[in-house]
């Protein structure tokens, strides 16, 4: 077996698969191997979570280096450039680039802003404005969104597993489909917040800290 077969069967992918599949493959497998969602004192597991993770992430690398390389070489120039990704976007959202890697982003203003599917795990938007934003798929594992303005953001199967995102402004927000596993919610207001379809719950919120928190409903979590 090739390099590169190993590395698309380490992604449970067919070979040929796109970037996006990459992507995607990707975070659904860190999400099932992150060493928090396994209990510590399980040393055999820890251990096989750590080994699989960067088993993970060298395959994705490897993948999207090559991907990128063969997208650069394939490309031919054109007399008139093609839509780049924000120019897509519809006139209501903001033409804003991707929070960078590693960056900052405390405070900055991201409202409306397309960034589904994107990985945002262990940035700093404390405090940023994301009101409307579209955060669909988008990964954001530790997360810190202490203060941060989601209100009427759709947050549909985000992955906020440990975030924080107390005080945080999430009201009207969709939540459908969200992990908020180990989130701490003290303060944080989720009036209006979508979070049910009828009697039932469809957010993830095990071992989330809601002290003090305004429900959807209005109440206070004590």
């Amino acid at each position: 077996m090739s390099d590169l077969e190993r590395y698309y069967r380490i992604l449970e992918l067919e070979p040929g698969a796109t970037l996006e599949e990459v992507n995607q493959a990707y975070k659904d497998l860190v999400f099932v191997w992150h060493p928090d969602r396994i209990p510590k004192e399980n040393l055999r597991l820890q251990q096989k979570a750590q080994d699989k993770l960067k088993a993970i992430n060298e395959a994705r690398e490897k993948l999207r280096s090559l991907k990128t390389k063969h997208q650069t070489i394939s490309n031919s120039p054109s007399p008139s450039p093609s839509p780049s990704y924000y120019q897509q976007q519809t006139p209501s959202q903001k033409t804003q680039p991707p929070p960078k890697q590693n960056s900052d982003l405390s405070g900055k203003d991201y409202s409306r802003a397309n960034l589904s599917n994107k990985d945002l795990s262990g940035r700093n938007l404390s405090y940023a404005n994301l009101s409307g934003a579209n955060l669909s798929d988008t990964f954001m594992h530790k997360v810190n969104l202490r203060g941060a303005n989601l209100s009427e953001a759709n947050l549909f199967r985000a992955n906020l597993l440990l975030a924080d995102l107390r005080e945080a402004n999430l009201r009207g927000a969709n939540l459908i489909g969200a992990d908020l596993s180990g989130t701490d919610l003290r303060g944080a207001d989720l009036t209006g917040a979508r979070i049910r379809s009828g009697e039932r719950l469809l957010v993830k919120l095990i071992g989330a800290n809601l002290a003090g928190a305004i429900m959807p409903d209005g109440e206070i979590y004590q």
